[in-house]
């Protein structure tokens, strides 16, 4: 069994809640908690038999949780900038993280407040704000929502056997769970 293989939890209603080890995986639907939708190519290799190893469960009983929210990082500030410099639009170019509003100046660190921007654009508007800068904002930083594509969406490149379980949930009209709060 290889140790990084990850699997898919999925709500009772097939809604995307978390990803887990293999390992809990299996031990989850050995001990009933919850069904094995999709195996792994790989099996677990027991002292007298073998057992699929899974890559998506469904657990039986449902779970309740607070709507998910999308973390704040570089990587997730990047991401919804699209690799982009938000100021002159360069991609491809190393970039930094600008509060529009300086937080020396009470900007907040927030979604609303950090936006993507290449070194020499961060460096020319330095503490000042882009107005007094005089520099415009390719568009305005918002939170981004948490749908069932960005929260899993970096696990699909590795594991396409999720692509209909977290790609397939927006199909079903699942837009208003996951609406930003």
């Amino acid at each position: 069994m290889s140790i990084e293989r990850r699997a898919l939890v999925l709500n009772q209603n097939y809604e995307p809640l978390n990803v887990c080890g293999a390992r809990r995986a299996f031990v989850l639907v050995y001990h009933g908690k919850a069904e094995l939708i999709h195996a792994a190519e790989d099996d677990i290799r027991g002292v007298s038999s073998r057992y699929p190893l899974p890559s998506v469960i469904r657990l039986h009983q449902p779970v309740r949780r607070p709507r998910p929210r999308v973390r704040l990082t570089r990587k997730e500030v990047f991401a919804r900038d699209q690799q982009r410099c938000q100021y002159c639009g360069r991609d491809g170019v190393e970039l930094t993280l600008d509060h529009v509003l300086p937080r020396h100046r009470g900007g907040p660190h927030e979604w609303e407040n950090l936006v993507a921007a290449c070194r020499p654009c961060n460096h020319r508007k330095g503490g000042r704000t882009p107005h007094e800068a005089h520099m415009t904002l390719l568009r305005q930083p918002v939170r981004p929502s948490a749908t069932p594509a960005a929260l899993f969406g970096h696990y699909l490149e590795r594991y396409r056997e999720w692509h209909p379980f977290v790609i397939g949930w927006l199909d079903r009209g699942s837009r208003a769970v996951y609406a930003a709060s």
